[in-house]
């Protein structure tokens, strides 16, 4: 009888080449996760059946190959992949991917492959496994107050200076609209204004608009309305954007009409004409959405309006794995969560009287934007080695763009712009 291995396994070896994983900051890549030798077995057969009918080429190490052809996935060390997936399903295969384990020339069209046939990937029949397989969501990383703030400053305050790494002068970290597509590096940072002035049209935003946005960013909208004569009043978590947000406001003189506080949305007061908010909305969570909802109501002056950036995503995916946990929110953003269109139509009905009035999709510009991104941070690696950023963690926040860039490739995701206005006018 194959008895469960012991939850002491050896550290996973490192592949020559690369640097040694830090193991007090990485302690579930360096080590192989415990796993049952059927759980293994059971999860290579899986991977096995999935890979042999994807438009993939998968070179397994030691001579085996799978795949219909088509983007290139190294398998390095097939034991330990097989056994991380065994483990922890996606969350195994991203760890896998920071170990070394396996790799891929083109990283976003394999994983675009993937996310293509994300239904899909375990059979019909095995569909209901899913929630014995499935890592579960850990409760410390609920977004309460508390909650909240330890789960944006885990990704926000990493470092002013990693973000300017692969962002442009803007400094914004959210969807650009591009006039053409494909893009070029020079067309982002006017695309992010574009962006940004469309979202600021849609909320009428003006000379004299009382003005709430929830989470500031490094303060390019805040920036932007601001020149536009309203007196904004912008809401952060994270103490690193709150101060570089401050100093560009400072430089451009308009510290009279720009507040930022580090506040949680829910402890906002005052009346607005308009509120907005960028990409901010995949931090709340799902326990937390009707109160978010209540709070933009509750915020906006009579005829005002609500203009949100939101990721969204089908909202079938959304029933299948909302209450699983993810390599994403294990490693970049805890506590996050996508909406689906139904989830934010419906939370905003049934408990408030905002209602969607208006939709603008651009999920190809977050493909793209996305892809700049990761391009330039790939170019800038050295720098990121000098900031004390280990080839590890560059393993990890490559992976991260790539499958962020692979979902909106594949059109499992989503970025929209979303008017909100009360029923009764």
């Amino acid at each position: 009888m194959n008895q469960p291995e012991s939850p002491e396994q050896p550290p996973s070896p490192v592949r020559p080449g690369r640097a040694p994983v830090d193991p007090e900051r990485w302690p579930d890549v360096v080590r192989l996760p415990s796993a049952s030798r059927p759980r293994t077995a059971v999860a290579r057969l899986l991977v096995g059946q999935a890979l042999r009918r994807l438009p993939l080429t998968v070179r397994l190490a030691g001579g085996g190959r799978l795949g219909r052809g088509g983007p290139l996935l190294d398998v390095h060390r097939p034991e330990a992949f097989h056994r991380r997936i065994g483990a922890g399903g996606l969350v195994g295969f991203g760890e896998s991917y920071m170990a070394g384990e396996w790799d891929a020339p083109d990283l976003a069209a394999a994983l675009t492959v993937l996310a293509d046939n994300a239904a899909t990937l375990v059979p019909a029949g095995l569909q209901h496994l899913r929630r014995a397989w499935a890592l579960k969501q850990p409760g410390a990383r609920r977004n309460t107050p508390s909650g909240a703030r330890d789960n944006i400053s885990h990704h926000y305050d990493l470092s002013n200076d990693l973000f300017a790494l692969f962002l442009d002068e803007t400094l914004s970290y959210s969807s650009a609209v591009f006039e053409e597509l494909p893009a070029t590096w020079p067309a982002l940072a006017a695309a992010q204004g574009r962006k940004i002035d469309r979202l600021l049209d849609l909320a009428r935003v003006g000379e004299g608009t009382r003005l709430l946005e929830i989470g500031t960013g490094w303060g390019e909208l805040a920036l932007r309305a601001a020149r536009r004569g309203a007196r904004v009043t912008s809401l952060t978590l994270s103490a690193e954007q709150r101060a570089l947000a401050l100093e560009r406001i400072a430089a451009e003189g308009l510290g009279d009409r720009v507040e930022v506080r580090l506040c949680d949305y829910r402890e906002a007061t005052g009346t607005y004409d308009a509120v907005v908010s960028v990409e901010m909305i995949e931090a709340v969570g799902e326990e937390f959405w009707p109160v978010y909802f209540r709070t933009l109501d509750a915020r906006l002056a009579p005829g005002g309006r609500v203009a949100l950036q939101a990721i969204t995503m089908p909202h079938d995916r959304l029933l299948a794995s909302r209450r699983t946990y993810t390599w994403i929110q294990k490693y970049i953003f805890p506590g996050g969560l996508l909406l689906s269109t139904e989830a934010i139509t419906g939370t905003a009905r049934a408990h408030t009287r905002l209602r969607v009035t208006g939709r603008d999709c651009y999920g190809p510009h977050y493909a793209e934007t996305l892809r700049l991104w990761r391009e330039r941070f790939a170019a800038r690696a050295a720098e990121a080695d000098a900031l004390g950023f280990d080839e590890t963690f560059r393993r990890m926040w490559t992976f991260y763009l790539a499958y962020s860039e692979a979902g909106f490739r594949s059109g499992y995701l989503d970025v929209q712009q979303i008017l909100l206005e009360r029923e009764d006018g």
